[in-house]
């Protein structure tokens, strides 16, 4: 089943994000293999981020890559919010 996860950090730029994505790419841990779709969107110092992923274990592997990112560049994710899908629509489906 398909899991959305959707961070709200406290602080979050589009170059801070730029650069998180840069480092995942440069690590080869993004993008993870169950990946669905990512999304980044809002403004200032005010960036959210919604992943879907095919499952929770593509979920778990991103997690396992991501986070000493995010330690190493001391940006505060905030408390993720999951949530199991109850449907994905792709186009042409």
């Amino acid at each position: 089943m398909a899991v959305v996860v959707h961070f709200s950090p406290p602080s979050l730029t589009a170059e801070q994000y730029d650069a998180i994505l840069a480092r995942e790419r440069e690590l080869g841990v993004h993008p993870v293999d169950g990946l669905e779709l990512e999304v980044c969107f809002g403004s200032g110092d005010q960036m959210k981020v919604t992943v879907v992923y095919e499952s929770m274990e593509a979920m778990e592997r991103h997690a396992n890559g991501l986070t000493p990112i995010l330690e190493g560049m001391s940006i505060d994710p905030g408390e993720p919010e999951v949530f199991e899908t109850h449907n994905l629509i792709r186009r042409g489906e």
